[in-house]
């Protein structure tokens, strides 16, 4: 995710990096004879022969099946079943045509699932990068409670660049190992801010950064928290 900036306890600063927690995983697929098989993409149908379309064409959806029974078409023989090699997401509007600008709406929901409004999206700016300083908000709060209280949805890995920054974050992570609780973090001056990574990112209300040792090893974690549990 970039560089940042993190503050300790002691108000000392220092520019880190973050980096995603990914967990390689190396899958080899076979056939039922143990022969080396691969996952394809198949062309299944197009837009020009979906049910729309051919209601469109018939006059209504009654007509398709009398065409469904007279014919076949809503398979193309020169096209249907060939290979996909690369793709790319496009929107299509109401008139089936590709939508080059569409609005993004915000949807709020209430705990039980129910709508309370619908808002054009807000583009927010990024508020973590080099030249901005994450602070330590000094707010310990018990393993438990955040597990029960908050759906920590991504984390996030602080590393070191270079024996300065290793010594710093070591001692961070000793601190956090020792209280055995996580460290409450936030953008803005009194880090009580949401976390947005990049312009036009999720915002995380709520950040907690864990921190394990062992010998001269350290783990530093960010977990992000968009949603917070409550009671319908």
């Amino acid at each position: 995710m970039g560089l940042i900036r993190l503050a300790n306890a002691k108000k000392r600063d220092a520019q880190v990096n973050a980096e995603s927690v990914v967990t390689t995983v190396r899958v080899r697929w076979v056939d039922d004879e143990g022969r080396a098989a691969q996952p394809v993409q198949i062309l299944r149908g197009t837009i020009e022969r979906d049910v729309d379309a051919l209601a469109a064409r018939a006059g209504s959806l009654a007509a398709v099946a009398e065409l469904l029974v007279t014919g076949d078409p809503e398979i193309d023989l020169e096209t249907y079943g060939t290979f996909i090699d690369h793709t790319s997401r496009v929107y299509v509007g109401r008139d089936r045509r590709v939508a080059h600008r569409a609005a993004e709406v915000e949807v709020v929901k209430l705990p039980d699932g129910t709508i309370k409004d619908r808002r054009p999206r807000k583009v927010e700016e990024g508020n973590l990068n080099a030249e901005t300083l994450l602070r330590w908000s000094g707010r310990f709060i018990p393993k438990a409670e955040v597990i029960h209280r908050y759906v920590l949805a991504v984390k996030t890995q602080i590393v070191h660049v270079n024996g300065l920054t290793y010594d710093f974050l070591y001692a961070m992570a000793e601190e956090l190992h020792q209280k055995n609780a996580f460290l409450r973090v936030g953008a803005g001056p009194k880090a009580n801010e949401p976390l947005v990574f990049h312009r036009g990112g999720t915002p995380y209300p709520a950040g907690f950064l864990e921190g394990r040792t062992e010998d001269d090893k350290y783990q530093l974690v960010l977990h992000l928290s968009n949603q917070e549990l409550k009671a319908p």
